[in-house]
């Protein structure tokens, strides 16, 4: 019936959903790099994107796996036999993990801080989620391997559960009149889909320098150069069973944004090569920031989440620190109803000066995302080595020990 599938790491992730199209379903995990993301690395960053959110990403929908440890040791979370050898083989590791388990869930300062954490997209360190969410030894083991980044074992194989690929869909490319209206209209509509009033399967935010970035494209309308300098783009989809229900869900979500201010009428397009038009022009805004670089410099994406009640104030605080750091070409975008954006802007790292602007300005915003909001520095796109360093600031002592822990377990020579 296709409710899951078993894919080695160096399948792409469309290659997956290309294998499961005929059934009508599809992997959870949606980044937009898809077409060239690999299996391996959509699970080892727990990669996610448009549509999937916390709820179908590869911790959620990782059925098992099959692992390479780096003692060598081979693990088939699906086979009990290869489990059974394994208890025998690692039991003192099983132990450690079962102690590490334990001594989180008693530690109910730190429980609540991960169950807090885990409500918004977070891949910043380890999934200690996996230390309260599970029982099973082996659910742990297989849940803390999803987002290590190829820190703790080899992934050899995994089997994903599948979700369902509605082929209804419309979407609309909504210009509203700020980033703080916009912001409010996104927590509007994530607020409305949490309760179950509406059904909004995507929203992505690009503000006006992501809309510069693209507004010569020959497909795109010449009215966005119009526009000033505050108009942010929402782009939002909905996916149905059917047309008479994706109907439905249009008129809802069009009452839903009356009372925001809108510079163009709001406009819901089901005519395929339209919509596949809008999602090119988002995904497309990375590349359009690297093409135009000054040779020599780097383009820098960073990739934070906020909690939705706070996402207006914390953007425009974000917009507001580019600013003062005469970033002014930085651009965000991003998956707004995970209070998930994506900043991008290019850096010379070849001047001392440059550097010390930069070191200023990433430790505001530091501060800013994982102290002053409490939201993830890293959302989707892993930890990585600009973030590596600030860890501790966002998890606190227990939580980064815990993480130490882990590591020193899996991969004890480092």
């Amino acid at each position: 019936d296709a409710s899951y599938i078993s894919l080695e790491p160096a399948l792409t992730g469309a290659q997956a959903n290309g294998l499961l199209a005929r059934y009508s379903k599809k992997i959870g995990p949606d980044p937009a790099s898809i077409n060239a993301a690999m299996i391996g690395g959509i699970a080892a960053n727990n990669a996610s994107g448009m549509c999937c959110g916390i709820s179908q990403n590869s911790y959620k929908t990782v059925k098992s796996m099959k692992l390479i440890f780096s003692d060598g040791t081979k693990l088939d979370t699906a086979d009990e036999n290869s489990k059974n050898e394994f208890r025998k083989t690692h039991k003192d590791f099983l132990e450690n993990l079962n102690k590490f388990s334990r001594e989180t869930k008693s530690n109910e300062e730190l429980r609540a801080k991960i169950e807090k954490k885990f409500k918004i997209k977070n891949t910043c360190g380890y999934s200690i989620n996996a230390l309260i969410d599970f029982e099973d030894e082996f659910e742990i083991l297989q849940h803390l391997i999803i987002g290590s980044e190829g820190t703790l074992a080899f992934i050899e194989e995994i089997t994903y559960y599948t979700v369902e690929d509605l082929k209804d869909k419309a979407s609309a490319l909504i210009y509203f009149k700020d980033m703080n209206e916009a912001c409010h209209a996104v927590t509007k509509l994530k607020l409305a889909r949490d309760s179950k009033e509406i059904i909004v399967d995507a929203v992505e935010l690009m503000d006006r320098a992501a809309l510069r970035s693209i507004e010569n494209d020959p497909v795109m309308p010449e009215f966005i150069k119009d526009f000033d300098e505050n108009v942010t783009a929402l782009l939002i989809e909905t996916r149905a069973l059917s047309d008479e229900k994706l109907n439905i869900q249009i008129e809802q979500i069009e009452d839903l944004l009356k009372e925001f201010e809108v510079k163009r009428k709001i406009y819901f397009t089901k005519d395929e090569q339209e919509y596949n038009l809008y999602w090119k022009i988002r995904k497309g805004l990375f590349p359009a920031v690297g093409a135009v670089r000054v040779t020599g410099t780097t383009v820098i994406i960073e990739d934070v989440a906020y909690p939705i009640e706070v996402l207006a104030e914390a953007t425009l605080e974000l917009q507001g620190l580019f600013q003062k750091y005469g970033y002014s070409e930085a651009l965000i975008f991003g998956h707004a109803l995970e209070g998930n954006f994506h900043f991008v802007f290019t850096q010379d790292f070849s001047d001392v000066k440059e550097v010390k602007r930069y070191d200023d300005l990433m430790n505001e915003v530091v501060n800013s995302v994982a102290v002053k909001y409490q939201g993830s520095l890293k959302a989707e796109h892993g930890t990585g080595r600009n973030m590596a360093a600030f860890i501790e600031v966002e998890w606190g002592y227990d939580a980064y020990m815990m993480m130490k822990k882990i590591k020193n377990l899996f991969d004890p020579k480092g």
